[in-house]
């Protein structure tokens, strides 16, 4: 009898990968990662973390958990941008199209990476971990996103 090979699905390889990436985030409140995945394919990756030339939160602290900032609010007073909002502005460095694509990310997206995800043409959420966010489900549904939440 033949031993049966245990590889892991697509979800759950692909989920690994968006684990994997996290860890190179930069933020101390939580570390996020994302990739866009067309036909089985990787077109991007991204991480959350401060933008290219800029002290990582790491290196100077963050002003939202000194202010005490609850998750999912003052988006604004972050030095780091989001894991989505990487690996979008990744895609569209290298002119990669993610029309009808599907983003794998660790945690749930917020409203802001929401409206990106929308109008960056991407037919699929496949999300790990939660926050704080529920207009942002209600924007990805309304806008007839598929979402998926796995573990």
């Amino acid at each position: 009898m033949k031993k049966k090979d245990r590889r892991p699905g697509w979800d759950e390889y692909f989920m690994g990968i968006a684990d994997l990436v996290a860890q190179r985030s930069t933020c101390l409140r939580r570390k996020v990662g994302a990739l866009v995945v067309k036909d089985r394919r990787i077109l991007a990756t991204g991480y959350n973390g401060t933008p290219s030339g800029i002290k990582h939160c790491s290196q100077v602290g963050c002003l939202r958990a000194k202010l005490k900032i609850p998750s999912g609010e003052r988006h604004e007073l972050c030095r780091g941008l989001h894991a989505e909002q990487n690996v979008l502005l990744q895609a569209s460095l290298h002119g990669v199209s993610l029309k009808d694509s599907a983003i794998y990310v660790t945690n749930q997206p917020c409203i802001i990476c929401a409206k990106m995800i929308i109008n960056a043409g991407i037919k699929e959420v496949v999300m790990a971990g939660h926050y704080p966010d529920p207009m942002a489900l209600s924007f990805l549904k309304e806008a007839r996103i598929k979402v998926r939440k796995v573990k």
